[in-house]
């Protein structure tokens, strides 16, 4: 059995015998764990194969989500969930540290499953988590969040107590496509400045995803 692997993104791979295998394997680097499924399916006559309900679940894999489609030498053919912010995580990571300088709060730029930039806060915590249901909600609905008095926290990743300052979804060629996130320090409210910042750089990486 071939494994493919790529940085802590989920991904699943198709081997043709007398069947299809299809062999789901989500990687999460941070915790050094590995989970695998097996399901056999048939490609139709137009070569449309079904992913299984679990796997689009495990997966995140939602109605119209992209998918880059790969082949390898052994005759695989890999399909990948396509990220365009995960695609530029260099320029997100150097973006998050100019919001971080210029808020004062630790910033986070995440794509619709995972944060891809982080700075003002631990990278190795943060790369790579998973964000929360609460975050996708927002980001599904188009949603603007800032933290208020007596309003309902935002905890914007899996498995980190941090809540949300601000967090602004990026919209590119009318697609969410991830969002920009500040984190609240000391339990101080966000202040309108930091609001915009957030929508600010929001706004320009969605316009350089359509560049």
């Amino acid at each position: 059995m071939s494994y493919y692997y790529t940085l802590g993104k989920p991904y699943f791979a198709i081997k043709e015998k007398t069947k299809i295998r299809k062999t789901a394997i989500l990687s999460r680097f941070s915790a050094f764990e590995k989970y695998f499924c097996e399901y056999l399916t048939r490609a139709d006559d137009l070569g449309r194969v079904v992913i299984p309900k679990e796997i689009r679940r495990t997966l995140r894999i939602r109605e119209g989500d992209p998918l880059e489609i790969f082949t390898d030498t052994d005759g695989g053919v890999i399909f990948k969930k396509y990220s365009p912010v995960g695609e530029l995580s260099e320029f997100a990571s150097q973006y998050a540290e100019v919001l971080n300088k210029s808020a004062g709060l630790p910033a986070l730029i995440c794509d619709c499953d995972h944060v891809v930039a982080a700075a003002g806060v631990s990278r190795k915590e943060f790369l790579e988590r998973r964000i929360t249901p609460d975050l996708e909600e927002y980001l599904h609905d188009r949603r603007q969040y800032a933290a208020e008095s007596g309003k309902p926290e935002l905890r914007p990743v899996e498995g980190i107590d941090r809540a949300a300052a601000a967090a602004s979804p990026i919209i590119a060629s009318s697609d969410v496509t991830g969002a920009v996130i500040l984190l609240l320090e000391d339990g101080n409210m966000p202040t309108e400045t930091e609001i915009k910042l957030t929508q600010a750089a929001a706004a320009f990486l969605g316009r350089h995803l359509e560049a």
